[in-house]
């Protein structure tokens, strides 16, 4: 997970595609990991899935 955290500090609007190749999950790992992370409210979506961005909440 902290692998996704610095990849979306670095491009808030990255895409799962992205986050797969970056983390060398699936996309279904990175869907999961993403919703636990929303969950723990680490981060959050700001905006619709194509044009929103990512925030990191500290």
């Amino acid at each position: 997970m902290e692998k996704i955290l610095e990849a979306i500090k670095i491009d808030p609007a990255i895409t799962y595609e992205e986050l797969s190749k970056v983390t060398g999950l699936s996309r279904r790992g990175v869907e999961w990991n993403i919703t636990k992370l929303k969950a723990e409210g680490k981060i959050k979506r700001i905006g619709p899935d194509k044009g929103g961005h990512w925030e990191v909440i500290n």
